[in-house]
């Protein structure tokens, strides 16, 4: 009679495959999350960027002044304690040429500013900077600060303050 052999893993090699799994799973989250974390930040600072822009561009194109400002509504600009992260519009006159949602709860964007005007120059009014960040920093420490310059010109920069205030 032909020996039948048992094919299989033993209890011990399963134990050991899982343990493997574990450590591995152990290094790669945090580092997943640290990316993850990144993307976030830097797709909501293109999207200041891509505001800014267009608002220039549009300042440039209409010959009129165009504001780019923090708003709770979606249709007006906000005054006194509003922030960037519950949304912004772009605006010429009284018409809103664009609106931006409020971005996911856990992120901030703070700046000493709650409205950019650009000439019809497309020149900008004045500086501005707006920092996007983790509102509990906790994994990394990373930040995005969108700066615009009195001619209008944007740029981001990678920050690792570890605060977000």
């Amino acid at each position: 009679m032909p020996a039948f052999r048992l094919r299989g893993f033993t209890l011990i090699e399963l134990l050991v495959a899982v343990a493997i799994l574990a450590v591995l799973l152990g290094l790669a989250v945090p580092s997943f999350q640290e990316v993850s974390l990144g993307t976030r930040l830097r797709s909501y600072a293109n999207t200041l960027v891509a505001s800014a822009m267009m608002a220039r561009s549009e300042a440039i194109k209409r010959n009129a002044v165009v504001s780019v400002c923090a708003s709770i509504d979606g249709a007006t600009c906000a005054t006194g304690s509003a922030s960037w992260e519950q949304g912004w519009i772009i605006l010429q006159g009284s018409t809103v040429l664009q609106y931006q949602p409020a971005v996911a709860s856990g992120y901030k964007i703070l700046s000493s500013v709650i409205k950019i005007d650009f000439q019809p120059s497309g020149g900008g009014a004045g500086q501005a900077t707006l920092k996007v960040c983790r509102a509990t920093p906790s994994v990394g420490s990373q930040d995005r600060s969108v700066s615009i310059s009195a001619t209008g010109r944007t740029t981001v920069t990678k920050g690792a303050s570890g605060t977000c205030s």
